[in-house]
């Protein structure tokens, strides 16, 4: 008696094996997946790492049925020990020992069953095993010192592991009864509740008939606890087993998938080290966000209250973004309307009969060794090359096994999930999801930079790359505005008409696309309407490129690296969709330019704000200038190559600028009205894969029709608070085109002799109907 004594207490004390501290004990360690939830409160999706996708649930928030059930069974003197049950424990010594019963039933209480969980991994020794018990036993003493048996009975659920993905109760009631555990009935309580004592021998899935008895031993357990009359008793183990299979969704389901994804990097990232970039543009395009978004690195920036860094996959967090579910499922209605469309015509005119073989047939464009080059740098890529690289295997090898057929799941639209299985070497799989197109979309709120929706591509599941912030592609004539605004910010008006639609000046560099029908000194908003590839380097020419690549980083919010050359003028930069959707946010917002927002605030497991998130905004261009390319953009859509927008029949202001790149590798719009800015990138995986005809890929009928189908559906909703006939507000004294323009010595180079008429006069009249304090707000941000 005296051994057991010292031996309690050395273990007590934590001389022998593990005891957790009292800051431990009183605070735990418990691993919870994060939840992301939309802004109208829908979830979107989980973080977690394997069997980690358990989700907090009180007390409160759990059927009665399932505490009654579980004491019953495991521990029917729960409210009576503190910790270790004596009496069971001998009894049940006496039925081994003594009476030689192999089911004598544990002595282990609930609280010591937590114990086990919480801090007792499997003992490999024989010394190990030995004192496991005890060490339970001792631990379980230190629970009931620090918590109530309604607290135990939830951390119990809350850690127990389910099965089939479903870890603790949340998990499990939603995966076995497509329920929450507040909703659960005794049948299913009892059911979850007789998976304890051995959830792979009792597993629903695979043992119904085994199941069913267990649980209804539950049920005679609670009849002898006096939970149940015999009556009851006898009618629940009457009934059957009935299960509602729900699936758990994975990293890859729910919506916006590429969203979490961007989201994951962003709040796990850490603090930019150059020494560890091979780009140094990408360096300071991550030391920008790590040093102005506040999300960007969030967990590797704050500690929890124990010191360490927080962490999504075990932390419990619930992040509540600034996507719209419903907004979101509009977006990617429409770019699923719009690529499967797009899909077939490509198929049709690109590919023909060889699913295999998506790469443009212009040898100028692409010579045979060029095409055998991109296709080896495909392979090298893949997993299944890496893996039998490490292997040792050689190169020669792998080729050959790369030109061997076999079973593949692959892409396929008109297929189940969008799978399909076919027979094809892995060399030929690679080409044909090549030959899918691929697409981003993103759509936020020009007033504060929330992110609304985020499409990174067709379909997450197979096409992993995000187009929306990963991607940067040439951006073409969507980098055309920016030039315009840079002349409106140098005392230049739309009306303008000294820049020279024409070549001359630009040397050896000759852009095809002057718009002959301009004329010689178009006005500035007439060449931006019908994409003019002259006057954009004119104004550089006058102006500098070094003043707009300033303007694009400093003011527009770019990080790519900006050549400081005339063909920058017409988009040879490459930008990422979200930072061209950022940017163009300023002409939308009176010049002021919000960085985009995707998160407002996030939550610990028990529900407490632990950080929030608001707009920031810069002032990249004037009020006055802004104003100035609404209104030139404007006619992007009324007269120019948005003009394809009138089939959605908007009544509104909705302007917009169309981009296209050589050989038509990339189509681009981003447009936007009063109260949405929304971007579209369409093209291929390689700049090599895209419609031969401009009438199919350029801008206008590639990228265009996505933001004109989810902008109709957005508008189309009465759910959603935008209005369709929004417009923007005009400042009360303001002139669209100045009586004189003057240059940079000071000379007169325009003088205006308009007739007010909205057309080549002042610009259009303060609207009427605009409410008082709107026009007084906007009046005061034009002074």
């Amino acid at each position: 008696m005296a051994f057991l004594l010292i031996l309690s207490m050395l273990i007590y004390n934590g001389v022998i094996g593990y005891m957790p501290p009292v800051e431990e004990l009183m605070h735990p360690r418990d691993r919870y997946a994060t939840t992301i939830y939309t802004s109208d409160g829908v979830e979107m999706g989980k973080f977690y790492r394997s069997k980690g996708n358990r989700s907090y649930v009180d007390f409160e928030q759990m059927s009665p049925h399932l505490k009654d059930a579980l004491v019953a069974t495991e521990d029917v003197r729960f409210e009576q020990h503190s910790g270790i049950d004596v009496r069971a424990i001998f009894r049940s010594i006496i039925k081994r020992v003594i009476l030689g019963k192999h089911s004598a039933g544990g002595g282990s209480t609930i609280t010591q069953q937590l114990a086990k969980q919480l801090y007792s991994p499997e003992s490999s020794g024989l010394f190990e095993r030995a004192l496991q018990k005890p060490i339970e036993w001792a631990i379980a003493i230190k629970i009931e010192r620090f918590y109530t048996k309604d607290e135990i009975v939830k951390m119990y659920f809350n850690q127990f592991d389910f099965l089939n993905n479903a870890v603790g109760i949340s998990s499990a009631s939603w995966v076995y009864f497509g329920k929450k555990p507040k909703d659960l009935n005794v049948q299913e309580a009892a059911t979850l509740v007789g998976m304890c004592k051995n959830p792979s021998y009792y597993n629903p899935f695979r043992f119904p008939e085994r199941v069913k008895e267990r649980r209804n031993v539950v049920f005679d357990q609670m009849y002898k606890a006096g939970m149940l009359t015999s009556e009851s008793c006898a009618a629940l183990k009457a009934t059957p087993l009935i299960l509602n299979e729900h699936k758990v969704e994975t990293h890859e389901d729910g919506i916006a998938p590429y969203f979490r994804e961007e989201l994951r990097r962003i709040l796990m990232a850490d603090e930019p080290d150059s020494t560890k970039y091979s780009n140094i543009n990408a360096y300071y395009a991550d030391k920008y966000n790590w040093d102005n978004n506040p999300v960007y690195g969030w967990c590797k920036k704050n500690k929890r209250k124990d010191g360490r860094n927080y962490d999504i996959y075990s932390d419990g967090l619930k992040i509540y973004t600034t996507v719209d579910s419903r907004m979101q499922q509009m977006a990617e209605a429409a770019v699923s309307e719009h690529m499967i469309e797009a899909q077939k015509r490509f198929f049709q005119n690109e590919c023909g009969s060889k699913f295999t073989d998506p790469y443009t047939r212009n040898p100028d464009e692409m010579s045979k060794a060029t095409k055998e080059r991109v296709i080896n740098m495909a392979i090298r890529s893949t997993e299944r090359y890496r893996a039998m690289k490490a292997e040792g295997k050689t190169h020669d090898e792998i080729m050959k096994a790369f030109d061997e057929k076999v079973e593949m799941r692959v892409f396929d639209y008109n297929a189940p999930d969008h799978e399909i299985v076919r027979v094809m070497s892995p060399r030929d799989s690679i080409m044909y999801m090549k030959t899918f197109l691929r697409c981003g979309m993103v759509a936020m709120d020009p007033r504060n930079g929330k992110v609304k929706a985020y499409v990174g591509g067709p379909d997450f599941k197979h096409f992993k790359y995000d187009m929306v912030s990963t991607g940067t592609r040439q951006i073409g004539s969507t980098a055309k505005p920016f030039v315009f605004s840079l002349a409106m910010q140098n005392g230049f008006t739309p009306c303008s008409t000294d820049f020279e639609n024409s070549t001359r000046g630009f040397g050896k560099w000759q852009p095809k696309g002057g718009s002959h029908g301009l004329g010689l000194h178009p006005q500035l908003r007439d060449a931006l309407a019908v994409s003019s590839n002259w006057v954009p380097p004119q104004i550089l020419l006058r102006l500098g490129a070094p003043a707009l690549v300033d303007a694009l980083h400093n003011d527009f919010g770019i990080t790519s690296k900006l050549d400081t050359t005339l063909t920058l003028a017409l988009g040879s930069c490459e930008i990422s969709l979200l930072e061209m959707v950022s940017a163009y946010a300023a002409f939308a917002n009176y010049g002021q330019r919000p960085l985009p927002l995707m998160v407002s605030r996030i939550c610990d497991n028990r529900g407490n704000v632990i950080a929030e998130f608001f707009p920031k905004l810069n002032q990249a261009i004037s009020a006055e200038s802004s104003y100035r390319m609404v209104e030139m953009l404007r006619g992007v859509v009324t007269r120019g190559t948005g003009r394809r927008l009138g089939a959605y029949n908007f009544k509104g202001d909705v302007c917009g600028k169309t981009g296209t790149t050589n050989y038509n590798a990339d189509a681009w719009w981003v447009g936007f009205t009063p109260e949405i800015v929304c971007g579209v990138w369409f093209g291929g995986e390689d700049r090599y894969i895209h419609f031969q005809s401009t009438g199919e890929g350029q801008g206008a009928a590639a990228a265009l029709p996505i933001f004109g189908k989810f902008l109709r559906k957005v508008y189309n909703s009465k759910e959603l608070p935008y209005d369709e006939n929004a417009k923007f507000i005009v400042p009360s004294d303001f002139k669209m085109c100045e009586d004189k323009i003057y240059d940079n010595e000071g000379g007169v180079v325009y003088e205006h002799s308009g007739d007010g008429d909205g057309e080549d006069g002042d610009g259009p009249h303060p609207d009427p109907a605009v409410a008082a304090e709107d026009q007084s707000a906007v009046n005061d941000m034009f002074n």
